[in-house]
Order: structure tokens, then sequence, then C-alpha cells
């Protein structure tokens, strides 16, 4: 648990530096326009964000009358990793699949899809349901929100060096500016950026399947679920939604054939032996 919490600093710190770095290139002022609009669009995703993702997935709030079987292992493993019961949803896909979202342990929802309710047995439900509490107990909403601001004010200085490129010259004058940086900063840094916003994402799906073991003392539910959920989300591909929000689910319901350095998740084997090999 604490590698996957000092890699997260460790990439949150390096893309604070390549921040800095391009300040350096546009002093302060291009930079703060940057980090105020930055600031404000993910504030608002940070705050709405639930709302907005659980209305686009079609998610339906159900009460343990309507849900019992999913309500007691929601209520079993929140009570186990001490976090507030959280809002039940369940959004109508056969694609197996679950999601956390909100912006803090009080004002929290997990939601589990048709297919994942049908798919897997209760220890392997269990198992899904203690990583989904595992992002809400170690603030992933937060930490993302972080990383996108970071990443937001570096894409606002590529789009305004791609404006210089157009019409000359950077922001301010600079000892040793050359064209070569300048291309550098518009068209580099933002896939830096962008690789170190999903390492990120992927180091936080690492802490949340270890921090979900040891809140059930037990890794091979989740293990069992993570095998199933891999040939799941092939057979029956998400047919709604937006690919932008695939990092919130446990598995990435949009597959694609991209390398794994540009995936919102780990490499599923890769997390399944991680599980098999802890021992409690």
């Amino acid at each position: 648990m604490i590698k996957n919490q000092l890699k997260t600093v460790v990439l949150l710190a390096m893309l604070t530096a390549l921040l800095l770095w391009i300040g350096s290139f546009w002093g302060t002022s291009g930079l703060i326009i940057g980090l105020v609009f930055a600031v404000v669009l993910n504030f608002g995703s940070y705050w709405f964000s639930d709302k907005i993702v659980l209305r686009m997935y079609h998610a339906k709030q159900v009460s343990d009358s309507e849900a019992p079987r999913l309500h007691k292992l929601v209520r079993e493993v929140t009570q186990l990793a001490n976090l507030p019961m959280p809002k039940v949803y369940i959004v109508p896909t056969k694609n197996p699949n679950a999601f956390a979202t909100g912006r803090n342990p009080k004002n929290a929802a997990i939601a589990c899809t048709e297919g994942i309710l049908e798919l897997l047995n209760d220890d392997e439900l269990k198992g899904v349901i203690a990583h989904e509490a595992s992002h809400i107990k170690n603030r992933d909403t937060l930490i993302q929100v972080v990383a996108a601001t970071i990443a937001g004010v570096i894409s606002y200085a590529a789009m305004m060096a791609r404006w210089a490129a157009i019409f000359g010259g950077f922001g301010r004058d600079r000892d040793g500016g050359s064209v070569l940086e300048l291309l550098f900063l518009a068209i580099v840094t933002p896939l830096i950026a962008t690789l170190l916003q999903l390492a990120i994402s992927r180091s936080r799906e690492f802490l949340a399947d270890e921090t979900a073991a040891k809140t059930l003392h037990n890794s091979f539910g989740l293990a069992k679920a993570l095998e199933k959920l891999e040939g799941g989300v092939y057979k029956t591909p998400m047919r709604f939604g937006s690919k932008a929000t695939s990092a919130i689910f446990i598995s990435n319901p949009f597959r694609g054939g991209l390398l794994n350095f540009f995936s919102t998740h780990p490499p599923m084997v890769e997390r399944i032996n991680k599980l098999k090999s802890m021992n409690f």
C-alpha cells in the first residue's frame, strides 16, 4: 500500500515539475489564467461528477427492499471499511462492471451493473464492492481532480504555444528560446502530462485492489471476480456512455487496442497476480 501511495506522490510531483518547467517559458500571468480555467472546470467536475456520471449511465437508485443482496453486501463492506453507507445504484446494462463516485465518503455512491450482479457470486461481488469502497476511502476522486487540474493547465499552456508557433515567439522573451523548444512545449508536454495522469489512475487501481483485499482479509474473491470481468467486458461491451469516463469503472468497459501506458487501468493479469500473491 505504501508503495502505491508513494508512486502517486512521485507522479503528482512529476506533473507539478512539468508545470513549473513550462512556467519558465511563460512567466506567471499566462499560467495563472490557465490555472483559473482548470480549477473552475475541475471543481465543477469534482462537485457535480457523481450526478453527471450516474445520469449518463441511466443508473437507478435502489432501496434495500428492491435490491436486498446488493444492499447487504455494500453494508457489510462499508462497515468493515469504517465508511458511511453510500447510496446504491444499478446500471441497466449486461456489461459486467461497477464504479464508485462522489466527492467524499459522506456523499458517495456505489453502482453495479445488471451484468455484474448476474455474473458474480457473493464472495466475488463483495470483493468488487470492497474495491469501489476503497476508492471512496482513499479519496481517489479528489486525487484524480488534482491530477486533471495540473494536466489541464499544461494543456492550456501547450495551446498557447501552438498559437505562438503560428504568430511567432513565446509569451515573453527567453534567452535561448528556439523553435524546437516551442514545438516540444506545444506537442510533447501535453502528451507527457496525459501519460502521467494515466499512470496515476493505474496506481490508484492497484491501491484500491490492495485496500479491498486488506479490508476483507481475503484477496481471492476479488481476483476471481477480475478473471470473470476480463472475459465479460469483451463479450458484452458497454453500448452507451463515454470513453472519457472509463477510469471510474473497475474494468474498462470500452476495450481498445492501446498500449498499457495509454490505458486507465493496469493489465488485468497483473492485478490478478498481485492479489493472488497476497497472504492473510
